[in-house]
C-alpha cells in the first residue's frame, strides 16, 4: 500500500507542480502579453521546427547504434531497429514516470533480443553517466561563453557579499556531506555510496570498452545534434533567429536540466527557457513562445515514435518469439 502511494506521489506531485507553475506564471500575464505569445506561436515557421525534429530523430538513431558498442563485448548485437524501438519507448515512459524509461529499455531488449535484464540495464546506467558528463561539459562551455553577461546579471540582482556567503555555505555543506558519507552507517548514506560507486563503475566501463573512442565520438555527435536541433528551432521565430551561439548553448543546457529532472519538462521547460532568455535581453513572451514550440514539438515526436514502437515492435519480431 505504501509503495503504491509512493509511486502515485512520484508521478502526481511533479505533474501537479507543473500545472501550478503554468497557472501561476501565466495568470500574471496581461491580456496583451498573452496575445503576443499566441501571435508568436501562430506565425512561427513550423517547417523549420520539422527540420529540428528530424535532427532529434537522427540523434536517437545514433543512440540506438551506440548502444551496441556497449553490448558487443558481452556477446550481444541486437538489431538496430529493436534498439531504436526500445529507446523510443523509454522516452515515452519518461513523460509519465521519471526514470522509468531505463527499465523499459532493458525489458524490451530482454524480451526481443534475449539480453539479460541486469546486463542491459547496466549498459544503460553507464550510458546515462556519460550523458551526464557531456551535459556538464556543455554547461561549463555555456558558462564560459556567457560568463560576463551572467556575472553582470547576478551581481546586479544579488550583492557580492551575499554571493560570497552563499558560496561559503555551499562549500561548508559539501564538506559536511563528504564527512557524513565517510563516517555514517545509515541506510541513506549507504544508498548514496552505492549510487556513487555505480557512477564510478559506469565511467570505468567506458575506459575498458574495445571501441571506446568510437563510443565517445558518437556521444559527442549525439549532443551536437541535440544543440543543433535546439538552434534550428530558434530560427522558427524572427525574434530569436539572431541570438548568439553562447546564448543558444546555455538556454539548451537549462532546458535539458528540466527534461532530465522532471516529467520531461512538463510545465517547467517553457518557463525555464523564458527565464534564461530574459537574462540576455529577450522579452519574456518571446522566450515563452520558443519554449512551448521546442517542448511541444519534442513531446509530440516522443509520443508518436513511442506509440509507433509499441505497436510495431511485436510485429517486427513475430518470427523471433
Amino acid at each position: 500500500m505504501k509503495k503504491s502511494i509512493s509511486k502515485f506521489l512520484q508521478i502526481a506531485l511533479p505533474l501537479g507542480l507543473g500545472f501550478f507553475l503554468m497557472w501561476y506564471f501565466y495568470s500574471k500575464y496581461t491580456p496583451e502579453q498573452k496575445e503576443e505569445v499566441f501571435s508568436y506561436l501562430k506565425n512561427a515557421n513550423y517547417w523549420i521546427v520539422g527540420v529540428a525534429v528530424v535532427l532529434s530523430v537522427i540523434s536517437h538513431l545514433i543512440r540506438a547504434y551506440r548502444w551496441n558498442l556497449m553490448l558487443e563485448p558481452m556477446g550481444y548485437k541486437p538489431k538496430l531497429l529493436n534498439n531504436f524501438f526500445a529507446v523510443s519507448i523509454a522516452y515515452l515512459m519518461n513523460i509519465f514516470i521519471p526514470r522509468s524509461g531505463e527499465v523499459s529499455r532493458a525489458v524490451v531488449l530482454s524480451t526481443y533480443e534475449k539480453v539479460p535484464f541486469d546486463k542491459g540495464f547496466g549498459t544503460i546506467i553507464s550510458e546515462r553517466v556519460i550523458d551526464l558528463l557531456f551535459l556538464m561539459i556543455f554547461t561549463l562551455i555555456a558558462l564560459t561563453l556567457q560568463f560576463d553577461s551572467l556575472y553582470a546579471f547576478i551581481t546586479e540582482k544579488v550583492p557580492l557579499k551575499e554571493i560570497g556567503l552563499a558560496l561559503a555555505g555551499l562549500l561548508a555543506l559539501l564538506v559536511l556531506f563528504v564527512l557524513f558519507l565517510k563516517y555514517s552507517q545509515s541506510g541513506f548514506s549507504k544508498k548514496i555510496k552505492e549510487l556513487l560507486s555505480g557512477l564510478k563503475e559506469g565511467i570505468l566501463s567506458i575506459l575498458k570498452m574495445r571501441r571506446k573512442w568510437n563510443f565517445l565520438v558518437q556521444s559527442f555527435i549525439i549532443w551536437i545534434l541535440y544543440i543543433a536541433s535546439f538552434y534550428v528551432s530558434t530560427l522558427a521565430l524572427e525574434a530569436t533567429a539572431g541570438i548568439e551561439l553562447g546564448v543558444v548553448i546555455i538556454t539548451f543546457v537549462v532546458g535539458s536540466f528540466t527534461f532530465a529532472f522532471t516529467n520531461s519538462g512538463f510545465g517547467y521547460y517553457p518557463l525555464a527557457i523564458a527565464g534564461i532568455l530574459l537574462v540576455f535581453g529577450i522579452q519574456e513572451t518571446v522566450g515563452t513562445a520558443l519554449g512551448w514550440i521546442v517542448w511541444t514539438s519534442n513531446i509530440l515526436y516522443i509520443i508518436a515514435s513511442g506509440v509507433f514502437s509499441f505497436i510495431v515492435l511485436p510485429i517486427y519480431n513475430r518470427k523471433r518469439l
